[in-house]
């Protein structure tokens, strides 16, 4: 059993060794689905039907002919070298917790999430744009709004969005640090704690609330996320978000975890609403 639950930190550490891979598969997937299900249905027609050309992105070790492979299909590319290696950059955004928020700083030529999201949005909107780009600029969107709301994407503190400060998380030792556990380990826990899935994450929210997470601009939720990173996944594990980051692994124990999920399924859902409105205002 032990060797099991080292394999598992290994890998996650491995996986998310950088803060390039946001929200490993089941968080991406389930932010699509949760946008797919909140979409009009001309929106929902309209993404099939892109998805349906997905062939034109000559990627066939990476399918995106659902909205599901479509969010992790950025992230699927990358071992693909140089073809899209241009892209590295545009998955996070490194906004320092401990200073007053500004994004432009962190954003150089456009090469950050939040600058991303409003390219995409706007390439998806433009119909005389070829039809091969407006497909890649649907599948970015999706994925990028995923990264946005994973908050160590949206906030960190001169450590990679978390990926130096060595975690423990619950029973597993291993080599995990903080990045990993909010990108697969607790995220995975949060969002299938019954009741899981997308219908399961919705029925937490209703409609009022939904409404209320759709208002906003890119810019208005990436101060949101980098506030969860710092009051939630940062002082979590420091208390004082802004204390130096000891050089021992951080503690992530079982009641810490059982409060976090509701954050981790929060965010699930503010980013799929979220995404819903960007994908009906360029499609429907």
């Amino acid at each position: 059993m032990n060797r099991i639950l080292a394999l598992f930190a290994l890998l996650g550490s491995l996986i998310a060794a950088t803060p390039a891979a946001a929200w490993w598969e089941y968080g991406h997937e389930t932010v699509a689905s949760i946008a797919m299900a909140q979409v009009k249905p001309s929106t929902r027609a309209a993404i099939r039907r892109l998805l349906a050309r997905s062939d034109l992105l000559e990627t066939p070790t990476c399918p995106a002919r659902t909205i599901e492979q479509a969010s992790v299909w950025p992230d699927c590319v990358k071992p693909l070298g140089d073809r899209f290696s241009y892209a590295y950059n545009w998955h996070y955004q490194n906004v320092n917790i401990c200073k007053p928020f500004a994004i432009k700083p962190n954003c150089p030529d456009g090469n950050c999430v939040s600058a991303q999201i409003e390219r995409n949005a706007r390439l998806l909107k433009d119909r005389t744009v070829p039809v091969r780009e407006r497909v890649m600029a649907l599948v970015f969107l999706v994925h990028f709004m995923g990264d946005l709301h994973q908050p160590l994407h949206a906030g960190d503190k001169a450590d990679l969005g978390g990926n130096r400060v060595k975690a423990a998380y619950g029973v597993i030792e291993g080599r995990a640090n903080l990045h990993s556990v909010w990108d697969g380990l607790l995220a995975d826990r949060a969002l299938s704690t019954p009741p899981g899935g997308a219908k399961g994450l919705l029925e937490e929210y209703g409609p009022p609330a939904r409404a209320a997470m759709r208002e906003g601009t890119v810019e208005d939720w990436s101060r949101e996320n980098w506030q969860v990173a710092r009051d939630s996944a940062y002082a979590s594990v420091l208390g004082d978000p802004c204390a130096p980051t000891p050089d021992q692994r951080v503690k992530i124990d079982e009641a810490t975890i059982e409060k976090l999920i509701p954050v981790l399924r929060l965010q699930a859902v503010r980013g799929g609403v979220r995404l819903a409105r960007l994908l009906d205002e360029a499609l429907g």
